[in-house]
């Protein structure tokens, strides 16, 4: 019994499994919120006249700062603790969403949308929440943590996706604003699970500092070239990601199809990406994290250009949302992995938060110019056509990745 409720850290079993819970509890609410802002994209139109490349435009700013703020988020945890940096996050987050309702002006929109409620969700998500339980477990449960964290975010993407489109409909985009803002503050509690982990001491021990401290950490990962070929299929990642949650609701309105398909599309997303996380994390312990990224970028490529041929029915959309999110986040798990891999935990959530920004800065791109293709073009076929082939590149970008190298280093 004792060797089944103990690692081989010492740690009890059932630490690991509670401390990746809270954080994918967590996960669940600023990953399910922000995955979920593109069916505010019509009523804010309606609501304010802006126009759609105007609220593109404010929403694109989110996700860059959604991944500006990663690595110092996760700068800040590894200094300070996750605790304080979490409670930052949700408060700002909540705050966000709190005073959207009461923005009548692009500026406005990029100050709550683009800044607020973007850093809030950033600093309680994925390089602050895998980096604080990467440091807390053992090295063997790291894979399955990240995948099940990975998860928790899709999860919310799954649950909130619905729940905000009837909340819509129900109490007017305003209204589901500010429930929004209700649910980021009622997750505070889970933070309190986070705190404890390993002593001190024994994480220390653990994941040594390396020579130079962080800045070395940093330049040293800027100067491989296997780190930088990661960032570049992440972009991809990101531009992919923030198009589709960002524009879909409208792809589905240009299809003359109801809003509840792109709502059910979101959740069928999430839904469907909670199995590929889960898989995704199993994966990274038995197989090379860039191949298990190659084959996921190229089947997302795959699906895309099935999508452009098929007749744009409901089935044809619930169907391309399942196959898409398979593999939506599931490329956190392996590209934490090859960070991990790379640099050791000490840094991780740092490290991690850089790569989360080339994520994001793809991410700006895909929202912005969705926005400015449907306003100058009046389709978004042209964002379809890129998509497909920059999920290509990010495919190939990840085969020369040294990986076996970094395995065996690692294992030493």
């Amino acid at each position: 019994m004792n060797a089944q409720s103990s690692t081989r850290s010492g740690q009890p079993a059932s630490v690991w499994l509670w401390l990746t819970l809270a954080a994918a509890a967590i996960m669940v609410v600023t990953m399910g919120s922000r995955q979920s802002l593109g069916l505010f994209l019509s009523p804010l139109n309606t609501a304010t006249g802006l126009g759609i490349a105007s609220i593109s435009l404010a929403m694109a700013v989110g996700q860059f700062m959604w991944g500006a703020v990663q690595p110092v988020a996760g700068a800040l945890s590894e200094r300070y603790g996750p605790a304080p940096v979490l409670v930052g996050g949700l408060v700002v987050l909540a705050l966000g969403n709190a005073l959207t309702p009461f923005m009548d002006s692009t500026w406005g929109l990029c100050l709550s949308i683009g800044v607020l409620t973007a850093a809030g969700s950033g600093a309680g998500s994925f390089s602050v929440l895998i980096g604080a339980v990467a440091q807390r477990i053992p090295a063997e449960r790291r894979g399955m943590a990240s995948g099940i964290i990975n998860a928790g975010g899709s999860f919310g993407q799954f649950i909130f996706a619905p729940i905000l489109q009837g909340l819509i409909l129900a109490v007017g985009w305003m209204g589901a604003m500010w429930s929004l803002a209700l649910v980021s503050l009622a997750a505070l509690p889970l933070i309190r699970v986070l705190k404890p982990g390993v002593p001190a001491a024994q994480a220390a021990a653990q994941t040594p500092a390396p020579p130079g401290g962080l800045r070395a950490a940093v330049r040293e990962a800027l100067r491989d070239r296997s780190y930088l070929l990661l960032h570049a299929g992440f972009f991809t990642c990101g531009f992919h990601i923030a198009f589709l949650v960002t524009h879909l609701p409208g792809e589905v309105d240009l299809c003359g199809l109801p809003a509840t398909v792109a709502s059910w599309s979101l959740a069928i997303i999430g839904a469907a990406n909670i199995f590929g996380s889960l898989l995704a994390g199993w994966w990274v312990q038995r197989y090379r994290s860039k191949m298990v990224l190659f084959w996921m970028y190229a089947s997302r490529a795959v699906l895309v250009l099935i999508y452009l041929a098929a007749p744009k029915t409901e089935l044809t959309f619930y169907l391309f949302a399942a196959g898409l999110g398979f593999t939506w986040l599931a490329t956190v798990p392996p590209t934490a992995g090859v960070v991990g891999k790379l640099f050791g935990t000490r840094y991780l959530a740092t490290l991690f938060g850089l790569t989360l920004l080339s994520h994001q800065i793809g991410g700006f791109l895909g929202a912005w110019l969705g926005g400015i293709a449907i306003t100058e073009l009046g389709s978004y076929d042209a964002m379809w056509w890129i998509d497909a082939g920059l999920a290509a590149v990010a495919a190939l970008c990840n085969l020369p990745i040294r990986e076996e190298k970094i395995v065996r280093v690692a294992t030493a």
